[in-house]
């Protein structure tokens, strides 16, 4: 199943994206990343994303905040560099508090016009951040948001195969068959024929020991 093969962070270097692949280890789970989780390219919106203990410390940084704005609700900020104190752009933020984000950890999003001065901008400002002591902020690995999500119980096996099949599909029908298994509908197959196999193992134990003397017919 495809676990880390479509949500790529990106790095903006020469107008072109430059994809890291490098290995995503135990030791670096802990860290807090971002990384550009809208398409690449030219847009009029382009999003941002950080996840881990810091994202609330990105937030109040950036948006020279002195708390966190309300969850999962958007405002207009405007996005500072945090060491050189210049405007990047103006931004919706949100917060979206653990458990209850794509990760199941601290997630701050920010929705920057979608250049490609405006992207990198905000990643070198993100870079910048003062993490808390003994931590590390850092570009996240190709598919490392969706790695945490399924680490953190926010998916299973199936929904991250739906999520990387929508994400591909080009068609209604394969949009319709991935929402479809996003929503579960694979898994509760799974789990079917998964107590179907339990009672076939159950009631073939039984037969062995009936055939073998230690149970009575």
């Amino acid at each position: 199943m495809r676990i880390y093969g479509f949500c790529s962070s990106a790095l903006w270097k020469g107008g072109k994206t430059k994809i890291r692949r490098s290995h995503v280890t135990m030791s670096t789970y802990s860290d807090t990343i971002y990384a550009l989780s809208s398409g690449v390219g030219r847009a009029g919106v382009a999003v941002v994303r950080v996840s881990g203990a810091d994202a609330g410390t990105c937030l109040l940084q950036l948006c020279s905040l002195e708390k966190l704005p309300a969850a999962r609700k958007a405002t207009l900020r405007t996005v500072i560099h945090p060491k050189a104190k210049e405007v990047v752009d103006e931004a919706l933020v949100l917060y979206f508090p653990q458990p209850r984000s794509f990760t199941g950890e601290d997630v701050a999003e920010l929705h920057v016009h979608g250049s490609y001065a405006v992207v990198k901008s905000t990643l070198e400002a993100l870079s910048a951040v003062d993490p808390e002591q003994g931590r590390r902020i850092r570009p996240a690995e190709r598919g490392e948001f969706t790695r945490r999500a399924f680490e953190n119980g926010r998916m299973d096996l199936t929904e991250v195969e739906g999520l990387a099949d929508l994400i591909a599909s080009e068609t209604t029908e394969q949009r319709k068959q991935a929402l479809k298994q996003m929503s579960g509908h694979l898994r509760q197959y799974y789990e079917t024929w998964r107590e179907q196999v339990k009672s076939c193992l159950a009631f073939a134990e039984v037969l062995r020991l009936q055939h073998n003397g230690h149970l009575s017919r």
